[in-house]
């Protein structure tokens, strides 16, 4: 069933880039309505920027709030996932949001998910945005976000984060 579901969701997501308007409302809805079977980060990762991120980028993001909140954890990691559309276009502010909602987040999954996004904020955005926010947040953040979130950092100021010297 994995198999067949990513082919549909990969399948959504072409039909999508290439649609006007009406079309792509249709798709994000249907995406939505079908929150319940993307249960895998791979789906999850593969097809969430490029739908719910891309279809509420210019739209009000408070239904990521509402996802990044959800006891289901492959609706939170769409929550953190999606926002990677807005990273790309050097946008942070929802990623930072929806990450501060997820820093005591008790699933692995979303601690990778959440180190990734914030690594890309440093990456694509500003090193600087990130440090801010590490500074403000990393002693409260699980090991493996914190970890994500430094990977491309110079070696003497991740060995610092990690040693609680920052």
């Amino acid at each position: 069933m994995h198999e067949e579901r990513l082919i549909a969701l990969l399948i959504l997501t072409d039909w999508y880039q290439r649609g006007d308007y009406v079309l792509k409302k249709k798709i994000y809805r249907i995406y939505f309505s079908n929150l319940r079977y993307i249960n895998n980060w791979d789906l999850v990762d593969l097809t969430a920027e490029k739908i719910i991120g891309d279809y509420l980028c210019d739209k009000d993001k408070k239904i990521l709030v509402k996802l990044a909140k959800s006891r289901k954890l492959f609706k939170r990691r769409i929550a953190i996932m999606s926002t990677f559309n807005y990273i790309k276009k050097g946008r942070y502010g929802e990623t930072l949001k929806i990450s501060k909602l997820l820093i005591d987040d008790r699933e692995d999954l979303i601690h990778k998910a959440v180190g990734w996004m914030l690594r890309e904020v440093g990456k694509r955005c500003s090193e600087s945005i990130l440090d801010n926010f590490l500074k403000k947040h990393y002693k409260f953040m699980p090991r493996t976000m914190l970890r994500y979130s430094i990977e491309r950092m110079p070696r003497k100021k991740r060995l610092a984060y990690l040693k609680g010297l920052i």
